[in-house]
């Protein structure tokens, strides 16, 4: 069958992606020749070795709670294919015909992932100036505050009360490669300290900002927990910081609204510095409006801009995407 084919020191951030990406293959044991990790894929990728390669199937225990769960047979169709890890904590979007079935679906998760203790629904979008949702307990544990470890850091969060989203490690770990040892860092949308706790493993400085107060309750406890002391968690409006720092690199991880403060941004960083920015954007035409945003404000404040990477980071919607530029100004 289709595989990747990656060295053995990059497997794990390439399985990170792959499944982000949706197209690991279910069902089959990871195979392994000499210094190089081999996974099965479901169709062609560009940006990867390609080689087929028979894989071991793995018969003998579920690997998708889809497999063991009781639902009437008329919804199993509605059944998600996939849901959030944050630490030990499940969470996951059902449809509106499925939330009756919502008990029996959260005991087949825990029946089959063992590491789950708790499993949640979304229950409703995430808005409001926290950026947080409502979440239905469904099975296991009641409770919403876990310890989530990615790209070799620790994260205390509470999941109902805080933003987090665990598909953005691989990017996170992008950014992180990509920074100079001795920068400034300003993290305009710092949550619980994802960006900020991994970029102080490089940076001099790194100024952390959020308007949520538990944001920054949680990211002080992520400081103390990865025991970094150049972190500085700043409680408050972007903006009233904004100017105040000048910065090598600004992150800018608020994707529906990060467009409203690339002002603020360009005021932070200095001559020559990244900006990395989020954004939404449709299939046909992921990044040109953004770009022309970036242009025209820079414009305005007498700057001059140099994009330097963009890509797609992960989708988001039917045709949607959330996508990042890199770019510096001068």
């Amino acid at each position: 069958m289709l595989a990747v084919r990656v060295p053995k020191k990059e497997a794990e951030k390439i399985r990170r992606k792959l499944l982000e990406l949706g197209v690991l293959a279910n069902g089959y044991s990871i195979k392994r020749e000499g210094g190089f990790v081999l996974f099965p894929v479901t169709e062609p990728l560009d940006s990867f070795e390609l080689v087929e390669a028979e894989f071991e199937k793995l018969e003998n225990r579920p690997h998708s709670y889809r497999e063991v769960v009781e639902v009437p047979e008329e919804l199993r169709p509605l059944l998600p294919s996939s849901f959030d890890i944050i630490g030990d904590i499940a969470i996951i979007e059902l449809p509106e015909e499925l939330m009756p079935c919502g008990r029996a679906i959260g005991e087949a998760i825990l029946k089959v992932h063992r590491h789950i203790k708790a499993v949640f629904a979304k229950g409703g979008k995430v808005e409001g100036e926290y950026r947080v949702r409502e979440l239905i307990h469904l099975a296991g544990e009641n409770r919403t505050v876990t310890i989530h470890r990615e790209n070799g850091i620790r994260l205390r969060i509470d999941v109902a009360r805080v933003y987090f989203s665990p598909r953005l490690a691989t990017e996170r770990m992008r950014v992180f490669e990509r920074a100079q040892p001795g920068e400034i860092v300003f993290d305009m949308f710092a949550g619980v300290g994802p960006y900020s706790i991994l970029l102080a493993k490089k940076a001099r400085l790194v100024f952390a900002v959020d308007l949520n107060p538990w944001a920054v309750c949680y990211l002080e406890k992520n400081v103390r927990l990865n025991r970094v002391n150049n972190v500085i968690p700043i409680l408050g409006d972007v903006r009233k910081v904004a100017g105040k720092i000048k910065a090598d690199r600004v992150i800018m991880n608020l994707p529906k609204f990060a467009d409203r403060f690339l002002r603020e941004a360009m005021l932070s960083v200095r001559p020559g510095g990244t900006i990395h920015y989020y954004g939404f954007g449709p299939e046909e035409d992921l990044y040109s409006e953004h770009e022309a945003m970036i242009r025209a404000i820079a414009r305005e404040l007498g700057l001059t801009v140099e994009f330097l990477d963009r890509r797609k980071v992960r989708p988001y919607a039917p045709r949607q995407f959330n996508i990042a530029i890199d770019f510096s100004v001068r």
